[in-house]
């Protein structure tokens, strides 16, 4: 079966993030003062053949833990559908 997992990741809360406070000096001079926070990150699509969802779940764990994210500086959510 095919399934399509997407992987969010972002930069831990604790650490500084350069391009959410870049954008949010460019959203500050247009005018938008009302937005309190940017934070960025990556939103990541795969297409994974898999026996069941578990098996899929396991393997977007695999790739976003040994390659996609890293855990020093970075969290991930998985979805599977």
């Amino acid at each position: 079966m095919n399934f399509l997992a997407e992987v969010k990741i972002m930069p831990l809360k604790e650490l500084l993030d350069p391009q959410g406070k870049a954008v949010m000096g460019g959203l500050s001079n247009l005018g938008l003062k009302n937005i309190e926070e940017v934070r960025i990150g990556k939103h990541i699509q795969l297409n994974i053949e898999a026996k069941d969802v578990s098996e899929a779940q396991i393997i977007a764990e695999e790739a976003s833990r040994k390659l996609l994210a890293n855990p020093v500086m970075e969290e991930y959510t998985i979805s599977i559908s």
